[in-house]
């Protein structure tokens, strides 16, 4: 009973995270314009944002300004700019001079009257107002959730990986071009709340007439749209240094009041979380931009910098084990996995939304590696074979490309089983820690394609791994490794699979390990019994077949 109500639980969360993303394989135009790198986005890099946004939690509204710097790269003369409905794009201003905007459903074509010569850094200041979307699941369906604490405040904050970052501010909403030199929020709210935002508080400023505070928070490295976030509460705060490999780290914590004693014992695990994933991936990628874990009124989310909480102070995935072995009841999910995308989703991240496994695959690795480090490889071992039971083979990993469309939530635990068995054919625990550390070094603060992060597997690996990648994230099927016994001899070969799939693979003859390539066409080893027992090594995600007779 309990292995059957554990599965329900696990198909119920994992398909909410195979629906973050709302439309099927029907694309319209405003799919396109939202998830291709149109002409109107093409001839412009963003260099930075300044955010100003005030909040009105009575009438659940939002007003301010945006001013995007970019650099020309070529000399069009219209913008893209993104902002959905409800919200209102009201007014684009370059150079003092009022632009003409074009508005097609969520995409916003501004006109440009200055000279934009190629090289030239320039700005338009973008003026916005509305209510926009509010979450009715989140983080799953996206938007603004508007809660209340214990006390009857305002507890508010946005969640929008899917959705989109312009579900409730005007930006440049694809994945490709993230601002170089990063963005300044200021947010302002009722002066009894806090606002908690990503990178460093730059200062606050009260205005008692308006009983409003403004909080300027500035991010220095890039960041992707869907990262910036904002968290407004009666909030208090505690903070720690840890010593990690690039110096101190400020780790700053904010918390509902009501929560300080819980938070304070549950948070120690963000230590022991960072302790663990620079050494497997490298320093932790943003020590200009600090370490912030928020709770939010949801259960979290990896916006960079400002990692969100809502995991209600418990181990494992809202008190449970999502592996169902018990080592997932060994550290708080929400703190362990959202803070792995630091490295693999705000330090390497997407340039299109269908390459978003290389957000999840790796960051749902990165729990059994927490538990590899503290708590030993047996511990890893059983905990990511424990998650293939969420797994479906319903369709690729990969999604469609240029429409936003993301691909299988398998993309999460799939995914992870993938890399664990990349780790088995490296077959060598430091060099697959290099490759891991040396990915967060090669594509630091950058925005990349699953070919790129394939080639430098395969490169530093020094084996072809393209068909492995092909097939577990192009193919639903899983490999089987088929055999039968004659005379002596051992006659195996890859069933299932895609063509020139040679992965190899170990294998166990009545307790002796071997190590074969096998490929689709048969080959023959000889075996010292008659008729041994034959299993594949379970830390392969792959099957096996006897087919005697043949």
């Amino acid at each position: 009973m309990r292995s059957l109500l554990l599965s329900i639980y696990l198909f119920v969360c994992l398909s909410a995270q195979a629906q973050m993303f709302p439309h099927g394989e029907k694309f319209t135009r405003q799919d396109t314009l939202r998830g291709s790198i149109t002409p109107e986005r093409a001839w412009w890099d963003l260099q930075y944002y300044h955010l100003e946004v005030k909040v009105d939690p009575d009438t659940k509204s939002l007003s301010g300004k945006n001013t995007v710097r970019y650099k020309v790269l070529e000399s069009p003369k219209r913008m893209q700019i993104d902002l959905q409905a409800p919200m209102r794009l009201t007014k684009a201003v370059q150079d003092g001079t009022e632009l003409e905007i074009e508005h097609e459903g969520n995409a916003h074509f501004i006109t440009l009257t200055a000279p934009q010569n190629v090289g030239d850094e320039k700005e338009v200041i973008l003026t916005f107002s509305g209510t926009p979307v509010e979450a009715v699941r989140p983080p799953w369906d996206g938007g603004l959730t508007w809660q209340k604490d214990s006390n009857g405040l305002p507890f508010i904050a946005n969640a929008n990986q899917g959705i989109g970052a312009s579900i409730w501010w005007p930006n440049k909403d694809h994945g490709y071009d993230e601002p170089d030199q990063g963005i300044l929020m200021s947010v302002t709210v009722p002066e009894n709340l806090m606002d908690i935002s990503n990178g460093r508080l730059i200062g606050t400023d009260h205005d008692p007439a308006a009983k409003t505070k403004t909080y300027h928070w500035e991010v220095i490295n890039p960041i992707n749209n869907y990262g910036v976030n904002i968290n407004i509460g009666d909030y208090v705060h505690f903070s720690e240094k840890y010593a990690g490999e690039k110096g101190n780290l400020d780790m700053d914590y904010y918390v509902l009041r009501e929560n300080l004693k819980k938070a304070k014992k549950q948070f120690a695990d963000a230590p022991k979380m960072m302790e663990a994933f620079e050494y497997w991936f490298g320093p932790y990628p943003f020590y200009e931009d600090s370490y912030k874990l928020v709770e939010a009124p949801y259960l979290g989310m990896e916006h960079q910098s400002s990692v969100t909480y809502g995991n209600e102070y418990e181990n494992g995935y809202l008190g449970r084990d999502l592996s169902g072995t018990g080592w997932g009841m060994k550290f708080d999910f929400i703190i362990i996995h959202e803070s792995g995308h630091e490295w693999f989703a705000n330090n390497i991240s997407y340039r299109d939304v269908a390459d978003m496994w290389i957000h999840e695959s790796f960051t749902a690795y990165s729990e059994n590696l927490f538990l590899d480090y503290h708590y030993g490889n047996e511990a890893s071992k059983e905990y990511v074979l424990g998650t293939r039971m969420a797994i479906n083979n319903d369709i690729p990993i990969i999604g469609t490309y240029h429409v936003n469309s993301e691909g299988s939530g398998d993309m999460y635990y799939k995914g992870a089983n993938m890399l664990h068995t990349i780790r088995q054919i490296v077959n060598d625990d430091e060099k697959w820690r290099a490759i891991l550390r040396g990915l967060n070094t090669e594509f630091y603060h950058q925005t990349v394609s699953t070919r790129q992060v394939e080639n430098y597997l395969s490169q530093k690996a020094g084996i072809n791994l393209r068909p492995v990648f092909d097939q577990y994230l192009r193919d639903v099927r899983i490999p089987i490794f088929s055999y039968n016994i004659k005379a002596g001899e051992l006659h195996y070969r890859w069933e299932n699979v895609v063509d020139g799939f040679d992965m190899p693979v170990k294998i166990y003859v009545e307790g002796e390990e071997m190590t074969l390539k096998p490929t689709q066409r048969w080959q023959t080893i000889a075996v010292s019994k008659k008729n041994p027992q034959v299993r594949v090594d379970e830390n392969y995600y792959a099957g096996s077949l006897n087919i005697s007779g043949n």
